[in-house]
């Protein structure tokens, strides 16, 4: 399957509650990738919370942006990537 890093932007501010009720919203955007075969891997988020780099794992770019738009995200750039691992090279 092919991963995929996404870059949204957020100009407000990305804010997910340290609750019960962010807790329920990411569960809901995982459901809802995993009906069109997306799989969240993780995301990185800059110090003031207006951008994030998230890979994901999905069978085509088309694919993030349906889930993306159905989870109320925003889609910036999506560029298709592989692992570069220093340690591969290593005796």
């Amino acid at each position: 399957m092919p991963r995929y890093l996404i870059e949204r932007s957020f100009p407000q501010g990305l804010s997910i509650p340290l609750n019960d009720d962010g807790k329920k919203a990411l569960a809901g955007v995982v459901a809802n990738n995993a009906e069109h075969g997306v799989t969240w891997v993780h995301s990185y988020v800059n110090p003031d919370r207006t951008q994030t780099f998230c890979v994901y794992d999905a069978p085509t770019p088309e694919s993030i942006r349906k889930v993306a738009d159905r989870n109320g995200l925003p889609v910036g750039r999506i560029t298709e990537v592989s692992v570069l691992d220093p340690y591969f090279y290593r005796p």
